[in-house]
């Protein structure tokens, strides 16, 4: 209309920010990450019945890596480390969870248990990284961070589980070629993405 002053209205989509979930849980109560560790507990479980059996390992591949990955970077080194023993603890006590809705302490004794060890060591130690380091949160960084998370602790407590396991328990001597194609070779393809998918969508939260 004539007469009036137009109105100039700019909105910049691009401005508004990510959602940060790393510095929202900083204003979260006890009760509330407690709760929200609890269900990060069940999303592990549930991620655990994701399977595929190979015939050669009693070590299935499952979706527990990606869980476990992220959400030691949404709770933190305290709350990620305490989802993941909620799970593994009340896994070991009976409660149906782990893989192919199975419990008690005969999956932690059995070829699988040092990896639900490895999946507790794995959230204290990205959870203590992504609190104390800011630059851990891009991606390069994160990346970086999850892989030593994977493929070192991750894999360091399962495959010595599993070669202790597989001496006193089924009595058979692994040699470390044996030993890798049991435990680490048929699941390098799937936890290289997983690992990937992980750190990109910490990022986005994240960063």
């Amino acid at each position: 209309m004539s007469g009036m002053i137009p109105m100039e209205v700019n909105i910049n989509i691009h401005g508004f920010d990510k959602p940060k979930l790393i510095e929202w849980r900083h204003g979260l109560d006890f009760t509330q990450k407690l709760v929200l560790s609890s269900i990060f507990a069940c999303l592990i479980g549930l991620a655990a019945q994701i399977r595929f059996y190979i015939p050669w390992s009693p070590v299935p591949i499952t979706g527990q890596t990606f869980a476990v990955l992220l959400g030691a970077v949404v709770l933190g080194k305290n709350w990620g480390g305490l989802s993941t023993s909620i799970y593994v603890g009340l896994g070991a006590a009976g409660v149906p969870w782990f893989t192919g809705w199975t419990g008690g302490m005969g999956t932690m004794t059995g070829a699988t248990g040092g990896y639900l060890l490895g999946f507790v060591a794995a959230s204290f130690f990205i959870g203590y990284m992504t609190d104390n380091h800011s630059r851990s949160k891009n991606f390069s960084q994160m990346l970086s961070l999850m892989s030593v998370a994977t493929f070192v602790v991750i894999y360091g407590f399962g495959l010595a589980h599993l070669y202790l396991w597989s001496h006193f328990v089924v009595g058979s001597t692994l040699s470390m070629w044996g030993l890798l194609m049991m435990g680490a070779v048929p699941f390098l393809l799937g936890d290289v993405l997983k690992v990937f998918a992980s750190a990109a969508v910490a990022n986005r939260i994240g960063s």
